[in-house]
C-alpha cells in the first residue's frame, strides 16, 4: 500500500507527477466548491487525463483536511494504491429528499458480495436525508459492514453541493466505495466533544428531520430562549449550539443533531438528521479545548481497534459546526489525530454538512452532526 497527496489553490498548479507516479487504484478529491462548479467537468478531465485506470472519487467542502491542517479555497487528491485490498464503486442519483432511503438500498445493491468489509460513502449535502440514506443501505449489507463518509458541503451557504464519480461531476449524485477482501484492515473512531446544557426537552411533535415542538411549544420559540442574544442571527448561529439526542432514560446516545434551516411561519426547526417524536434531546455547547479533546478521543477509539505497522491512511470528515465554534484554532482538532496516528499515517478528509460512522463500539452505522469521525485503512 502506498500513498501520495498533492495540496494546491487552483487545479493548474496541483503537482500531480508524484502521485501518477505509484499508479494509484482509488483517487480522493476534497475541494471547495468553486473547483467543482467552475467549468462543470474541468476538473473531472483533468484527473482522468492524470488517472485513467483509477477510481476516482470526491466531495465539495467547507474546508479541505490534510496532516498540516485544515485549508480553504483549495483542493486536495490524495493517491492510494493497494497490493491486496479490491475495489468497487456505486453511484445512483437522488431524486428529492423522500428517494433517500430507495438511495441508499440502490447503492448497497450495486456493492453487496460476501467480501465485502466496508463501504466509504459521498452524499450530496443538502436535499438528502442522511439518516434514511444509512438505513437504507444498511438494511442490504446488513450490520456487519461499516459505513463511512459524509454529506458533501458548500462553506456553510446549504444551497448547492458536488460529488465526483470518475467523468462526472454533479449535484444529485451519491458515490459509494467498496473494499473487499480479508487485506481490509477498518477502524473508526467518533466522539463530539459537546457538553449539555439546560433540561432535556420531549420532542412534543416532529415529522422527520423537521422538529416543530418541545414540549408542546413551537421548537423555534423554545431554541430563541436558549440562544438569547445569538437569536438575531439564526439559522448561522445554530451552528453554534446543536442538539443532543437522548435515550429514554434521558442519558446520552451519541448522537447530535444541528440546525440547518428555521420556519417562522410554523416555529419549526430542520435539523441535519431525524429526531424521533416522543423522543428527548437537550442543548449543547462547546469550547474550542473540549472539540480537541473529542477529535484526539476519536482517533484514540480507531488505533485501539486498529493498528497497521506500514502506511495507513486516515479519512476525517468533521462537521461545519466545529470549524464555526473552534474558528482560527480549528488546526487543533487535526493535529491531535495526527499525533495519535504517527507520521504513517497520511491524513485526508473534509468539512461536511453532516458525517457518517459507526458509533464507537459497534459497525451499527448513524448519519452524525457536530463529530470528528474518522475511518482508518490500510492493508493487513
Amino acid at each position: 500500500m502506498q500513498i501520495r497527496q498533492a495540496l494546491a489553490t487552483s487545479l493548474a498548479g496541483a503537482d500531480l507527477g508524484p502521485l501518477v507516479s505509484i499508479q494509484p487504484d482509488l483517487i480522493l478529491v476534497f475541494a471547495a466548491p468553486a473547483h467543482f462548479a467552475a467549468g462543470n467537468g474541468a476538473l473531472a478531465q483533468r484527473l482522468t487525463e492524470a488517472f485513467p485506470d483509477a477510481i476516482r472519487v470526491g466531495a465539495s467542502t467547507a474546508g479541505e483536511i490534510t496532516a498540516a491542517g485544515v485549508a480553504e479555497d483549495s483542493l486536495v487528491v490524495t493517491a492510494v494504491q493497494f497490493d491486496r485490498i479490491g475495489l468497487r464503486t456505486a453511484t445512483t442519483d437522488l431524486a428529492d429528499m423522500a428517494d433517500s432511503r430507495a438511495a441508499g438500498r440502490r447503492l448497497a445493491a450495486q456493492l453487496a458480495d460476501p467480501e465485502l468489509k466496508a463501504v466509504i460513502l459521498l452524499s450530496q449535502g443538502v436535499g438528502v436525508n442522511g439518516s434514511d440514506l444509512i438505513a437504507g443501505a444498511s438494511a442490504v449489507l446488513g450490520p456487519g459492514v461499516p459505513l463511512t463518509g459524509g454529506l458533501a458541503a458548500d462553506n456553510g451557504a446549504f444551497a448547492q453541493t458536488w460529488t465526483l464519480h470518475n467523468h462526472r461531476v454533479s449535484d444529485r449524485m451519491l458515490v459509494a466505495v467498496g473494499l473487499y477482501g480479508d487485506a481490509v484492515g477498518f477502524a473508526h473512531g467518533s466522539f463530539g466533544g459537546w457538553q449539555s446544557f439546560g433540561p432535556a426537552r420531549l420532542a412534543t411533535r416532529a415529522e422527520g428531520n423537521v422538529l416543530y415542538q418541545l414540549d408542546q411549544e413551537p421548537a423555534l420559540e423554545v431554541y430563541k430562549r436558549y440562544l438569547g442574544e445569538y437569536a438575531k442571527d439564526l439559522p448561522a448561529s445554530g451552528l453554534l449550539f446543536p442538539f443532543a439526542i437522548l435515550a429514554d432514560d434521558r442519558q446520552e446516545t451519541g448522537l447530535i443533531r444541528t440546525l440547518l434551516a428555521i420556519d417562522e411561519a410554523s416555529g419549526s426547526l430542520t435539523l441535519a438528521g431525524d429526531v424521533p417524536q416522543g423522543g428527548y434531546l437537550r442543548m449543547m455547547h462547546a469550547s474550542t479545548e473540549a472539540l480537541v479533546d473529542g477529535a484526539e478521543a476519536a482517533a484514540q477509539a480507531a488505533a485501539t481497534m486498529f493498528r497497521s505497522q506500514g502506511q495507513a491512511l486516515a479519512l476525517l470528515v468533521s462537521c461545519i459546526g466545529r470549524r464555526l465554534a473552534m474558528g482560527d484554532r480549528v488546526d487543533e482538532e487535526v493535529e491531535a489525530v495526527g499525533a495519535v496516528f504517527g507520521q504513517g499515517c497520511v491524513l485526508t478528509g473534509f468539512y461536511s454538512n453532516g458525517e457518517i460512522s459507526p458509533f464507537l463500539t459497534t459497525t451499527e452505522c448513524r448519519l452524525h452532526n457536530q463529530t470528528m469521525t474518522i475511518a482508518y485503512i490500510a492493508e493487513r
